[in-house]
């Protein structure tokens, strides 16, 4: 906090009783930025070991706003203009919670180039059961072809079955059908959604 240079040299000392602590800064980088969104050992060593060489894949840090990680989004569908402190925000939301697990992959050169995501949803049927809902798979359009979506697929198989899932579920299109039952899974039931009045003016119902 900046000081006021008009003000007297003399601080009052803060009744604790009647203080509040102050909210956490996410405007600016911080220590833990590169501390991992989840525990890096979840990831199955199988599919670190199928990528290609130099590729490398791993949780999702604070610090990747730095990293192309939004660009790589947008060739799945619209991101919008994300300041970092809008970033910060959400990424410590996400890191308080044992529901968000974010990955990564990352080229020879430290960029990244695919990503990948795992909302887990806590239920009461199933004995209290677990529900992985696989979202937002996207890869750079110059590394398309490298079978890097199947990677990123198998590992987020691997962190649901770690984590207690009884399944992991997904919706896609029918062009992309066949992709997803090479990575495992199938057709079961129909995909309905219903778009709100106000995402619709914001443009964020493209997806």
């Amino acid at each position: 906090m900046a000081l006021d240079p008009t003000a007297s040299s003399f601080t009052p000392t803060a009744d604790p009783s009647t203080s509040t602590p102050s909210a956490p800064d996410t405007t600016t980088s911080s220590s833990n930025d590169n501390t991992p969104l989840f525990p890096p050992t979840l990831l199955p060593p199988s599919v670190l070991a199928a990528l290609p060489t130099g590729y490398t894949i791993r949780p999702l840090y604070r610090s990747d706003y730095h990293l192309s990680f939004l660009d790589v989004l947008r060739v799945l569908t619209s991101v919008g203009d994300i300041s970092e402190p809008q970033w910060n925000e959400r990424y410590d939301w996400m890191a308080a919670r044992d529901e968000y697990y974010i990955l990564v992959v990352l080229d020879g050169s430290g960029r990244i180039v695919g990503t990948g995501a795992l909302v887990v949803e806590r239920k009461f049927i199933h004995n209290l059961g677990m529900v992985g809902h696989v979202e937002d798979i996207a890869v750079a359009r110059d590394q398309q072809g490298m079978k890097l979506g199947l990677r990123i697929m198998e590992a987020l198989r691997g962190v649901g079955e770690r984590v207690g899932c009884y399944k992991s579920i997904l919706d896609c299109s029918e062009a992309n059908e066949g992709f997803y039952v090479k990575c495992g899974f199938k057709r079961a039931g129909l995909e309905m959604s219903h778009y709100y009045e106000q995402a619709k003016k914001a443009g964020t119902t493209n997806s």
